[in-house]
């Protein structure tokens, strides 16, 4: 009988062995097709864009100390634990044991230290006023203090907002400098990198020490595929697997295919037009009244419809829906008589020339929509399309004139949008106004959850009473899916638009 059972805990533990092998050698190739160019500033955490799509990289390639994770908007990542003190001047956080980075140095409280000094991204102004200063008490563990409480100070380190809360290899870095980690980024990501192609791919491999799991599929290819129709076409004949970003008739074929799915991200991103020159007393757009002739000059539902299918609902404030402390309005109807009543009004009844419409890349359809709305009433403008990291460059330099449409999905909540585009010292405003301002350095320090919304309601009802935008539409972006993908993942990361790729699995 003794012999017996040995014999069966033997077989068992052999079977257990191979299971557990099979499940954590990762298998097969996943291509994903991405609307716009990757730029190479995306690998280094502390050059990363207020925008939500360099986070496909900055999630697969890096990790953070917390960050949202499937089913939570904000979870513990390299960290296991965190706290905050009553008075809300310090926080602190406890490392995972037994981290690594790709290349197998280990993670430290110091690489965390190095990675918030280093950190430059349109958060860094935040940070280098709050932040006195960042403790390393050992190891494992790191402090935070702080000059003052900062209710924001989870949601500008641990969301999407900013990339403050990656974290880099310290002494990899100083080895090989900044350039040199852009060439071969080192991370503690799900996939690390091989191989980059200028404007084609970037090639990653399955990083078999990451913390939470073990990815699923060997190796993944993000593909540079401007052009919508070559994503679809790609998805269509097994190139890609995923393609991001299609709109209009391509979007109504892929929900006619009944081999491909189509799928609305529930992300905190939205599409509005900016008027830089508002604040330049000979422009035209410095008149109230042009800026509110644009805004009615637009039919939000119409471009809705066309773009994505009536899943981008109408918006009036430029903060999305899904975020907190949003103010919950409607727009302004479509009213093209009264848009060029305004302007007459304003003293230009023949309408007047606009200069450049610069659009955020990747959305030709929403674009060309607006240009052919604004041109209606009178508002005369040209198309000028830049490639992406050129055009977020040139906007966060302040270097557009004209008119700009962009399309921003940073997470975060009502202030951190505040903060970088109605603040006059955010990193994306063009100007602003003392008495807002005042109200955002009010509630920057306000603890009081319902004093803190009542203030930020009222920064986004000044942004709409004097005409700073034109809201457009959240966007649901569209991702679409081929047949060889068994779980997709998308959505089960909250306010993402993006699968969490160590997740994803190809059909056997």
């Amino acid at each position: 009988m003794k012999h017996r059972l040995i014999v069966w805990c033997v077989v068992v533990a052999l079977t257990v062995g191979l299971v557990y092998s099979a499940v954590a050698q990762p298998k097969g190739e996943l291509v994903y097709a991405l609307h716009v160019t990757i730029a190479p500033a995306w690998f280094d955490p502390a050059e990363m864009p207020a925008q939500i799509t360099p986070f496909i990289i900055g999630y697969t390639l890096h990790d953070a100390v917390v960050r949202a994770l499937p089913g939570v908007r904000m979870g513990p990542a390299l960290a296991e634990s965190w706290s905050e003190s009553p008075d809300g001047l310090t926080y602190e956080f406890k490392l995972r044991s037994g981290l690594k980075f790709h290349n197998g140095d280990p993670c430290t409280a110091e690489d965390v230290q190095f990675s918030v000094a280093r950190y430059k991204g349109s958060g860094a102004k935040e940070f280098q006023a709050k932040v006195k200063s960042v403790e390393v008490v050992d190891a494992r563990t790191v402090r935070f203090h702080l000059h003052a409480p900062w209710p924001d100070f989870m949601t500008y380190y641990g969301s999407s907002a900013t990339a403050a809360g990656l974290v880099v290899p310290k002494k990899y870095l100083e080895q090989v400098g900044e350039e040199g980690f852009k060439k071969h980024p080192i991370g503690l990501g799900p996939y690390k990198f091989v191989s980059h192609t200028p404007g084609v791919a970037l090639v990653l491999e399955a990083f078999e020490g990451y913390w939470r799991k073990v990815p699923n599929i060997k190796r993944l290819t993000i593909k540079s595929v401007p052009e919508e129709a070559t994503r679809l076409a790609m998805l269509k004949k097994g190139e890609a697997d995923f393609a991001a970003a299609i709109q209009g008739e391509l979007a109504e074929d892929v929900k006619r295919d009944p081999t491909l799915t189509l799928v609305d991200t529930r992300h905190a991103s939205m599409f509005w037009i900016e008027f830089p020159e508002q604040w330049d007393a000979k422009s035209p757009w410095a008149d109230r009244r042009v800026r509110l002739a644009a805004n009615y000059a637009l039919d939000r539902q119409a471009i809705n419809e066309a773009s994505c299918l009536g899943f981008c609902p109408p918006a009036g404030v430029i903060v999305p829906r899904v975020m907190d402390f949003a103010l919950q309005t409607e727009p302004l109807p479509y009213d093209p008589q009264k848009a060029k009543q305004l302007l007459t009004e304003a003293g230009y009844p023949n309408g007047f020339d606009a200069g450049d419409f610069t659009p955020n890349p990747g959305f030709p359809i929403v674009a060309e929509a607006v240009v052919n709305y604004l041109n209606a009433v009178g508002i005369r403008v040209r198309m000028r399309t830049m490639e992406r990291a050129i055009f977020l460059t040139s906007w966060r330099d302040k270097k557009l004139r004209g008119v700009i449409m962009t399309a921003v999905g940073a997470s975060g909540n009502a202030a951190t949008r505040a903060e970088a585009f109605m603040y006059s010292k955010g990193s994306y405003a063009y100007g602003g106004y003392p008495d807002l301002d005042a109200l955002f350095e009010q509630q920057a320090v306000e603890r009081d959850r319902a004093k803190r919304e009542a203030l930020l309601h009222r920064i986004q009802q000044l942004s709409i009473e004097r005409v700073m935008f034109a809201p457009i539409m959240d966007l649901r972006g569209l991702q679409s899916i081929g047949p060889r993908i068994a779980e997709h993942t998308i959505n089960s990361i909250p306010v993402h638009p993006f699968p969490a790729l160590e997740d994803v699995t190809l059909k056997q």
